[in-house]
């Protein structure tokens, strides 16, 4: 199996999206009403189906990495604790997410420098092809997709001030979000989350 995938670049954390796909899987739906729910009801309120099927597939399977306790309090959470658990579980969905917060903004973070750059990007796919060889065969375009969807989520979850800045705002980690993190001893995903403050 790959060690990296390219299925992150179908979207961003989409918090309100990532909330209705939460608290559809708290009822575990089976597939007909798993396809009612997204192609007939359109909970996500999208233009066509397929964009809709698109974008629901890959929250179910970034959200099917958390347990029910954590999809509850996406959906009751305030909107700090609802988004750091959604970047939490894009890093398990996605270890070339994780890595990047790991080895690309940890290392400008230590570095005391202000902002990612687009050189970063090209560095870092570099090195993953040395990791993982199948990351040579994407296309330039799915490489640019990717980057501009990680700058994207790293600024939903308020790591970047903005995704035309790039510029370095780590947040502090809510202790509900770490308690959760810590208990279910995701070692991993804690340290792309806090090593980069």
């Amino acid at each position: 199996m790959n060690r990296y995938n390219a299925e992150i670049s179908a979207g961003s954390l989409m918090q309100l999206e990532s909330k209705r796909i939460a608290m559809l899987l708290l009822t575990d739906p089976d597939e007909r009403a798993w396809r009612n729910a997204i192609e007939t009801e359109n909970i996500l309120q999208k233009k066509t189906p397929a964009t809709a099927r698109r974008q629901a597939t890959l929250l179910r399977r970034r959200l099917r990495t958390l347990n029910p306790r954590a999809l509850r309090m996406i959906v009751e959470r305030e909107s700090e604790v609802s988004i750091q658990l959604l970047l939490a579980a894009a890093v398990k969905h996605s270890q070339l997410l994780g890595d990047f917060m790991l080895r690309v903004y940890a290392n400008r973070q230590r570095r005391l420098e202000p902002a990612l750059a687009p050189i970063d990007w090209q560095d870092f796919v570099s090195e993953c092809t040395h990791h993982d060889a199948a990351v040579a065969d994407w296309t330039d375009a799915t490489k640019a997709k990717l980057f501009q969807v990680i700058v994207r989520i790293l600024a939903e979850a308020k790591y970047l001030e903005s995704a035309r800045s790039m510029k370095l705002t780590p947040p502090s980690l809510h202790p509900d979000v770490r308690r959760y993190l810590s208990a279910h001893d995701e070692t991993y995903v804690l340290d792309c989350l806090e090593r980069t403050r």
